[in-house]
């Protein structure tokens, strides 16, 4: 099978292609899917630049987000048949194949049919940013009905899915964006509040828009800095969950304490990491509660960029120059 395989930890020039036998079913409760296309996230740059969790299994194929179709299946399996359409998040971080392939192989339990409405690229553009964006809002924060939520980097992967999530849930909704195009991309899915970042001050706006008091909830996609001012854009008692590893100082616990914030951290890859089955499982019903958000309108993916597979260092390259909206794409 045609694959692209990361040889070395570096530059995008690290993926190179390779041809590779057709993966092996790992148990009787595997399928083997023929993909055709799988998702790329800035997870998998970082990944190819520091392999972080497996540096010991060089080569690896990248990429844990895949749609395709089962073309095998294990001797127990009974929750699909060949020819069924499938999407998931699997492997990808050195574990496990990954899905820059044109064959991958996953366990029966962590793969939900695809959403009817969506195509192949829509589908595999979906599952990490959908964990991600629901388990920090829906579990991580709780949001729920007329709260209030600030969004940052709303019009990228993540962003423009948790934007849907909180309108879907009866949220009042503020963003940061950094241009028109991304204001108008959180506008049509559902913001009320657009705060131009690089000419405006986020904390300023979000309080004015909230009459003094912050967000109940800042979403934090980016870290850094705009972590670290979103702790006084939270309400008191209010929370702030990031997708980052944070550079807290003592006077910044000191501030969350005095104000009675909740910080908490998502980290969609956890339970993979971790071996959790169960956990795996409910991500799993999350991927298939989001294939009937798609099916019933109410949740749509914005595919920016779509590239053969042989182009996987062209899309490494894109990501990592920053500024894209939605999600790029291979396709087989």
């Amino acid at each position: 099978m045609h694959a692209i395989l990361m040889t070395a930890a570096g530059k995008a020039d690290m993926l190179q292609p390779q041809e590779l036998p057709l993966p092996p079913l790992a148990s009787s409760l595997h399928l083997r899917v023929q993909l055709a296309a799988a998702g790329i996230n800035p997870l998998d740059t970082k990944l190819r630049s520091k392999p972080a969790y497996y540096p010991d299994k060089l080569p690896a194929i990248l990429g844990c987000d895949g749609a395709g179709v089962v073309v095998a299946v294990g001797s127990d399996v009974s929750r699909f048949k060949i020819g069924d359409a499938v999407y998931f998040c699997n492997g990808g971080i050195g574990d496990e194949p990954g899905c820059y392939a044109e064959y991958t192989t996953v366990h029966e339990d962590y793969v939900a049919a695809k959403p009817a409405s969506l195509g192949m690229q829509e589908s595999a553009a979906l599952p990490l940013v959908l964990l991600t964006a629901w388990e920090a809002l829906l579990e991580r924060t709780r949001l729920a009905a007329g709260q209030t939520i600030l969004i940052h980097a709303a019009a990228g992967g993540v962003g423009h899915i948790a934007v849907q999530l909180a309108r879907n849930l009866g949220a009042r909704i503020a963003v940061t964006v950094s241009d028109e195009h991304k204001a108008a991309i959180a506008k049509d899915f559902g913001a009320e509040k657009i705060i131009r970042y690089h000419q405006q001050d986020f904390v300023q706006e979000t309080l004015a828009w909230t009459d003094g008091k912050g967000a109940d909830v800042v979403f934090d996609t980016v870290g850094g800095d705009t972590f670290l001012r979103s702790l006084q854009a939270v309400r008191y008692g209010g929370k702030l969950v990031s997708l980052l590893s944070t550079p807290l100082s003592l006077a910044d616990t000191q501030l969350a304490r005095l104000r009675n914030l909740s910080l908490c951290y998502e980290l969609m890859l956890t339970p993979q990491l971790m071996g959790l089955h169960d956990e795996r499982v409910r991500q799993r019903k999350i991927l298939e509660q989001g294939a009937q958000l798609a099916d019933a309108g109410k949740l749509k993916v914005l595919v920016s960029k779509i590239l053969p597979l042989a182009d996987a260092a062209i899309a490494h390259r894109m990501i990592e120059q920053g500024g894209l909206s939605g999600k790029i794409v291979l396709t087989m």
